[in-house]
């Protein structure tokens, strides 16, 4: 398998390379859509409030473009210049409510550590052993279970977490300047931005436009968290027998969308290629995979699929597949 992964690896590495036209050309229809939907949003509320959800929907998914064009960013694949990338992902972050230098620090210890069962907590959904669950007291695992719910991952963990848990730099004991700076200089920008808009159009409509588009974006952002990487067949190993390229490739889901979701979220369904190498720009993964049939055949999900994976709650480390929960709490 070791053989197989560093073809697979080497094959990935021949796409790094990032264009700046095509990056540019991303970054301008994305943010403008996103800006002419928002006018839109506002007038429709003089048509019908059914409009203004209809709106919603293209809206969020321009957040979600949005915010995959941060994260390239971060990743420093989307320009050539680290400068640039930086800039244009602090900018942003006000749009995507995530803090720039803040989430790609958590980002990039995720991806170091993805899959590994003594190094879990950082950008993962929280996923306990089957032997954990059953040591918990009956309270704590109940609350497990309720954190573990799709509805509550999506509808209420989502949103809190961007909206509110973002305020702070909380995923860190000891947040250093950088991260504080991070945190706060967005805060101090959407407060800017959004306050002005809030003194300008009015707290209800701001309220009516940008709620329905925050719980969209956040939700379906928080589904694709989920499914990248919790799966049947996914992997999950201790550090003596974890490995970073494996762990990588297996461990994480080709995501086959219809075209219309894959180009609103970016390619980023072809997550198993993101982090066997996370230097390719989300404009180049369907390239990487075109050219190479044999990962077209690793960990392939379609739409209908993963929703039977919802319920996935539990690592077994015997059967090495993530399993719903007993019948009993």
């Amino acid at each position: 398998m070791t053989q197989q992964v560093d073809q697979l690896a080497a094959h990935c590495l021949k796409y790094r390379e990032s264009n700046a036209w095509r990056a540019t050309g991303q970054l301008i229809v994305s943010v403008v859509m996103f800006l002419v939907l928002c006018v839109a949003m506002y007038q429709s509320l003089k048509v019908g409030y059914w409009l203004t959800l209809l709106l919603a929907i293209p809206t969020a998914g321009f957040v979600l473009r949005i915010f995959i064009i941060q994260h390239d960013c971060g990743h420093g694949s989307f320009y050539s210049s680290t400068k640039i990338n930086d800039r244009v992902g602090q900018i942003l972050s006000v749009f995507t409510i995530t803090p720039y230098a803040y989430w790609r620090r958590l980002h990039a210890i995720h991806h170091a550590s993805s899959s590994n069962l003594d190094k879990r907590g950082y950008g993962d959904i929280d996923t306990l052993t089957v032997a954990e669950y059953e040591a918990l007291s009956y309270t704590k695992r109940l609350g497990y279970r309720i954190y573990r719910n799709p509805f509550f991952l999506m509808l209420v963990g989502g949103p809190v977490h961007f909206a509110i848990l973002q305020r702070y730099p909380m995923a860190f004991k000891k947040p250093s300047m950088q991260m504080w700076l991070s945190v706060m200089g967005c805060n101090f920008f959407m407060f800017l931005l959004y306050g002005g808009l809030i003194w300008y159009i009015g707290w209800k409509p701001f309220v009516m436009m940008a709620l329905p588009v925050t719980l969209i974006a956040t939700s379906v952002g928080v589904w694709l968290f989920y499914i990248q990487h919790q799966f049947e067949d996914t992997m999950w190993e201790h550090e003596q027998h974890w490995d970073r390229k494996t762990s990588a490739l297996y461990g994480s889901s080709y995501y086959a969308l219809p075209k219309i979701l894959q180009w609103f979220t970016g390619n980023i369904g072809i997550h198993h290629i993101h982090h066997l190498c996370s230097a390719i720009p989300n404009y180049r993964l369907q390239e990487c995979l075109d050219d190479e049939p044999e990962l077209k055949e690793i960990n392939v999900l379609t739409l209908k699929q993963s929703l039977r994976y919802a319920t996935l709650s539990l690592w077994d480390e015997e059967s090495k597949k993530l399993v719903p929960f007993p019948a009993r709490v």
